[in-house]
């Protein structure tokens, strides 16, 4: 996959010359000066200056159409984050909507990924309720994830990983679910290059090596379409669209096939004008080819969640491999590519439309975000909720009275009792589908009919009913049934916990618990009340150590705070009174750090810097850190420039016979792009000294490719003897150490 177009300033204006009006061509042209002006000459990790990347951001809202604010946010959306420039400033010259969307994109920036289901519930709480305030945070701040995962390469490899992954994770499914086809392939294609990069450069080589093979195929098709569609007299644009990586990898795991046994490569798009259209269409191909059994689709008919539409078939097609087709009108097709980007309602000045829309169903699932983060008490349930209700594959189904409800697959008829109201949910007895009785534990199909049989003296769900329901919201709703029961017994259950928690680790419940640190609790945890709290307590939802170290946080704070402040005050006092005379001590074990020597000192925490990666054989020198030690640097890093005269401290390596302490070493190849040139290379590491702990590869034009790797070894000399090593692979021109 080829990089993303890197924007200039004019494009970015001439693109939106004739969609705007002159004031606001006017505000994104300042924006870009405002934005010039406060990132100054600052360059990113990977050499690119902020404006630049600020500049790309604006170009790819400026490719989806988007309107005047979101272009200005665009060129401006880190400026708080990245400059002296206040959010305030923003407003003042700019306005409130620009504001918001800059303010809402630094709140994201600062969520951190993690793995921790906990961590990355209460993550994805904070990024979709930021994103409900106004969607176009969350379009600027996939522009913003696009352009970083195209600048990705030059920052460490397990920084890639983990940004890669969060892309995958949490950025990929919402550009999804906002319809926005052509974003969503394009951030699943480039977090494969980091997450597998095997995978991903043997698909874009086997891909590349039978290109004319597949256009000489599609062609073919084309002419057979053309022809089976002649005597309908129906205008159509008629092209080939090739898989993209992420889908054929996916299709090469899930289904365990190599690349060489799948045959639908590409697809043949057809865009016409209306929807009848579309289905003369249909018949004509299936006329012309047999339709291969359950590869036909009508999202016409019944839309994806995100307004996706299209009619699906995989035919029989030329030379018997099968070809799929895809149908749509012009519209379906420009709703497919940009998603809610192309039914931009804030062009028209209709600042709250699109969120006030009831007809909208693209964006009526950020009234379905709100409305589970009302139900629910923890970000654990809201997590659950959101993934497993907008976020899965769904059916649909109809109520005798013909409305269509959208539940995820494997929902039964409790999920739909509670899906059209809860108290539907608690005096359910029963189900017909399509006229007859069926058991609670039936799967819900496609089209089927479902009425819920309800009694009206019903003592309310059974205990067994949260095996039968399969979607999160009707097991909250059923589980808020058992605790409203019990809730009096559950806050004093809750109370005596949270005591005796407090108790056992040394601390007053008294003196803790006053009405600002409860309120700080609830915020934190996202109870509304305090009984809510101590209910869910009681109950068992959270547990009383976590929520009694929520309370004394701000102490413990503050304690270590006080800690640190004193070792850094008596590092400090020692340093200015030390002796010229080297430590002369032996290592202390087998950490990396222990075989270094700071002039004078012992019994100090002592650290190797992770931005440098010094190594014995290296010239070294420490920097008296707040907090947390010596950290040890190359004397030629380049975060030394700035360093405080004052806690410079001399350093050396100890002299140590037969070390064989491992050091980690940043090295990059530079070489031919040739099949097969990474295996090469990692076969070259494995008959060096080094040991190999991560590698990975980016082509940056047609001839060349890029690999960085990370070594443990045991000295500079070893790392220069690996690179001599991986130097002798055919292609690889040049090697060397990343120092920073």
């Amino acid at each position: 996959m080829a990089s993303l177009k890197q924007w200039q300033p004019a494009e970015v204006f001439t693109k939106i010359q004739s969609e705007m009006n002159p004031d606001e061509v006017a505000m994104v042209k300042r924006a870009y000066q405002v934005a010039r002006h406060a990132h100054g000459s600052k360059q990113r990790a990977s050499g690119e200056s902020y404006i630049d990347h600020s500049t790309n951001v604006a170009g790819i809202l400026a490719d989806l159409n988007m309107d005047a604010v979101a272009i200005t946010a665009g060129f401006l959306h880190d400026v708080v984050e990245d400059s002296d420039m206040q959010l305030t400033d923003v407003r003042e010259q700019f306005g409130a909507d620009v504001a918001l969307i800059v303010d809402g994109v630094t709140k994201i920036s600062k969520i951190k990924y993690n793995s921790s289901r906990e961590a990355l519930a209460e993550n994805y709480r904070k990024l979709l309720l930021v994103m409900c305030k106004d969607i176009r945070v969350m379009i600027v701040k996939l522009a913003d994830r696009m352009d970083n995962m195209d600048t990705l390469g030059d920052l460490p490899a397990d920084f890639q990983v983990r940004f890669a992954k969060e892309t995958l994770d949490v950025y990929a499914p919402i550009a999804d679910r906002l319809g926005m086809g052509t974003v969503k392939w394009e951030l699943q294609d480039m977090a494969l290059r980091y997450l597998n990069p095997e995978a991903y450069y043997q698909i874009a080589h086997s891909m590349k090596s039978k290109r004319n093979e597949r256009e000489s195929y599609i062609q073919d098709a084309i002419r057979e379409v053309r022809r089976a569609i002649a005597d309908y007299h129906i205008p159509a644009e008629i092209y080939g669209r090739p898989k993209h990586l992420y889908s054929i990898y996916k299709k090469m795991v899930d289904k365990h096939k190599k690349f060489e046994e799948i045959y639908d490569l590409s697809a043949i798009r057809i865009i016409v004008d209306t929807v009848k259209d579309c289905y003369a269409i249909l018949g004509a191909v299936h006329a012309k080819w047999p339709p291969m059994p359950g590869r036909f689709k009508d999202y016409i008919a019944m839309p994806k969640p995100n307004l996706y539409q299209s009619l699906h078939t995989t035919v029989i097609g030329p030379e018997g491999k099968p070809l799929e087709i895809q149908i749509r009108t012009k519209e379906m097709h420009r709703i497919a590519e940009y998603g809610v980007a192309a039914h931009w309602a804030y062009k028209q000045g209709q600042t709250d439309a699109v969120a006030n829309d009831d007809n909208n169903v693209q964006l009526n699932w950020f009234k379905k975000i709100i409305e589970i983060q009302e139900e629910t008490d923890n970000a654990a349930d809201f997590m659950d909720s959101v993934q497993g209700e907008l976020f899965s594959d769904h059916v649909y189904a109809f109520t005798p009275n013909g409305d269509v409800l959208e539940l995820p697959q494997g929902a039964g008829p409790l999920d739909m009792a509670y899906a059209i109201h809860t108290q539907v949910g608690h005096r359910a007895t029963g189900a017909r589908v399509n006229g007859k009785m069926v058991s609670l534990d039936y799967q819900i199909q496609n089209g089927d009919i479902v009425e819920i049989i309800t009694a009206a003296n019903s003592t309310g769900p059974g205990k067994n009913w949260l095996d039968l329901v399969h979607t999160s919201s009707a097991k909250h709703k059923i589980n808020q049934f058992f605790k409203k029961q019990n809730r009096a017994d559950n806050i004093k259950a809750g109370t005596e916990l949270l005591h005796n928690q407090l108790e056992e680790t040394g601390y007053a419940p008294n003196e803790l618990l006053t009405t600002e640190n409860r309120e700080r609790v609830l915020n934190e945890l996202h109870y509304r009340t305090e009984d809510d709290l101590l209910a869910a307590l009681g109950f068992g939802d959270i547990h009383a150590v976590g929520v009694a170290n929520r309370f004394t946080s701000e102490i413990r704070d503050e304690r270590q705070k006080e800690r640190e402040l004193q070792a850094e005050q008596d590092l400090l006092e020692h340093s200015q009174t030390l002796s010229t005379k080297k430590s002369t001590s032996q290592p202390r074990g087998n950490r990396p750090a222990d075989n270094v020597a700071v002039d004078g000192i012992d019994n100090v925490l002592v650290r190797l810097s992770h931005c440098c990666l010094p190594l014995p054989g290296d010239e070294i020198i420490g920097y008296i850190t707040k907090g947390r030690g010596i950290s040890i640097h190359r004397v030629n890093c380049n975060n030394f420039s700035n360093a405080e005269p004052g806690r410079i401290i001399a350093a050396h390596w100890r002299e140590v016979e037969n070390n064989q302490v491992n050091y980690p070493a940043k090295l990059r190849f530079e070489a031919d792009n040739r099949n097969g040139v990474l295996n090469d290379v990692i076969k070259r590491f494995n008959n060096s000294p080094a040991q190999l702990t991560s590698i990975n590869g980016r082509v940056h034009d047609d001839t060349g490719v890029t690999i960085d790797a990370v070594v443990d070894v045991h000295n500079v000399a070893q790392v220069e003897q690996v690179m001599e090593t991986v130097k002798m692979v055919p292609g690889v021109a040049t090697a060397e150490r990343v120092l920073n």
